[in-house]
């Protein structure tokens, strides 16, 4: 994988018109991800997550404040392939197998997709889907359809992978099961990771560090280190000491 590179929002704010009236979805968020860190945001529907997540891609432009995505301004990160994102809906393409989806984003950046055989094969063996190469997503479970999402947004080797709910349409055993494929995942490729979620468990159990958002406006509440060494294992989701801290975080959650 390439070199990670930092995420770094600085004085953002956004606000959008709906039917005549102005909704201010973020005021002055300002946020440093480290290279190689993994971040989660965690927060109410409607308290700005996504739309920090989309503003960080360059799909929509802020208001005010700016956005660097190693040191780059974030559109252009985007542009040059290094960025990824693994949405909730994975969003195959029901007429392209594994390969194939995997390799969409090199036919959108145009690249020769001949010089990136190993590093698909590679991808395949990372998410757990060797053997799998030719099914189409039909073939797939739930939770196969976002293995191969996940290696889709790392195959252009990105420093920087943006994941907006991924789990979020899974049950709770597939859910905490994919958590801890992702973190193996994210301790081989080393990138720097900011995770959207509504699961304080899970956005603890992933994280290094949470972001604490609330809404009207959007805006960062506080910012909680995660003390858990890696790597983690499901026993941690009985441990008390996580339980514990899941509680304080649902009281600043709670809180706003």
């Amino acid at each position: 994988m390439a070199g990670a590179g930092g995420i770094r929002l600085s004085d953002v704010s956004k606000s959008f018109v709906a039917r005549g009236t102005t909704v201010e979805a973020l005021r002055g968020v300002s946020l440093d991800c480290e290279p190689g860190s993994f971040t989660a945001l965690l927060g109410p529907s409607g308290c700005g997550k996504s739309t920090i997540l989309r503003l960080s891609l360059g799909l929509e432009q802020a208001d005010e404040g700016t956005i660097e995505i190693g040191g780059q301004k974030c559109g252009k990160a985007t542009a040059g392939g290094l960025t990824g994102v693994a949405f909730q809906d994975a969003a195959l393409l029901p007429w392209r197998n594994v390969e194939d989806n995997i390799a969409l984003p090199l036919d959108v950046l145009k690249r020769d997709r001949s010089a990136y055989v190993a590093k698909i094969a590679e991808l395949i063996r990372l998410v757990g889907l060797k053997g799998f190469e030719k099914a189409l997503p039909g073939e797939l479970s739930g939770g196969m359809r976002q293995r191969v999402a996940i290696a889709r947004s790392l195959v252009t080797e990105p420093g920087v992978l943006f994941l907006d709910e991924p789990f979020g349409a899974l049950d709770q055993i597939l859910r905490r099961q994919m958590n801890i494929e992702l973190q193996r995942i994210w301790t081989e490729t080393r990138c720097t990771a900011l995770l959207v979620t509504h699961g304080i468990d899970e956005a603890v159990f992933l994280a290094d560090r949470v972001a604490v958002m609330h809404s009207r406006p959007g805006r960062i509440a506080t910012l909680i280190d995660i003390p858990f060494a890696r790597p983690r294992s499901s026993d941690l989701f009985s441990d008390p000491a996580f339980h514990r801290l899941c509680d304080e975080i649902a009281g600043v959650l709670h809180g706003g």
